[in-house]
């Protein structure tokens, strides 16, 4: 990473798609510890449908990255671990299942913010130096990004939120 230069959009790119593929390995390792914690059923099958798209990502960039034969830069990614240590520490303090769904629901949608906001600048830049297959990549991820978050939307309206809101606290 030392010796890693950046002087055109393009290697702006290949840089950013080696962040892209940590990002997606690193919430799946999470998203399964996260599914078994949630309460509401609904939201379940929400993050499960939310991991097979994860699962897409990893597949369509991993196959990008080799045939592209782009040189991985970072093993990790610092955004996506801040938001999964930030998320299980608030999730560690909930006492109430309806406000932990709570609490994991926008979490997710925090992270999946993220993500529509990367993938969203990538397919720009993509599209300006006209790499149209890349562009398609780019795109279908923050397509994929936007319907679950409009699907986890939809459930904090009419069930998740609701549901905590209406919570009853127990005494310590």
């Amino acid at each position: 990473m030392e010796n890693t230069v950046i002087n055109t959009l393009h290697k702006l790119i290949d840089y950013d798609i080696s962040e892209f593929l940590s990002a997606e390995v690193e919430l799946k390792n999470s998203l399964p510890k996260w599914i078994e914690q949630a309460n509401s059923f609904q939201l379940k099958r929400a993050l499960q449908k939310y991991l097979d798209f994860v699962d897409q990502h990893i597949e369509s960039i991993g196959a990008f990255i080799n045939e592209r034969q782009i040189m991985m830069t970072r093993e990790s990614n610092p955004v996506m671990l801040a938001f999964i240590k930030d998320l299980d520490e608030r999730l560690s303090y909930c006492t109430n299942v309806a406000v932990k769904d709570a609490c994991l629901l926008g979490g997710i949608q925090g992270i999946i913010h993220y993500k529509i906001s990367i993938y969203g600048t990538a397919s720009a830049f993509a599209g300006l130096l006209e790499l149209t297959k890349d562009m398609a990549i780019f795109y279908e991820a923050e397509i994929n990004e936007k319907h679950i978050d409009d699907l986890l939307s939809q459930l904090a309206i009419y069930e998740i939120n609701n549901k905590a809101k209406s919570a009853i606290a127990l005494p310590n």
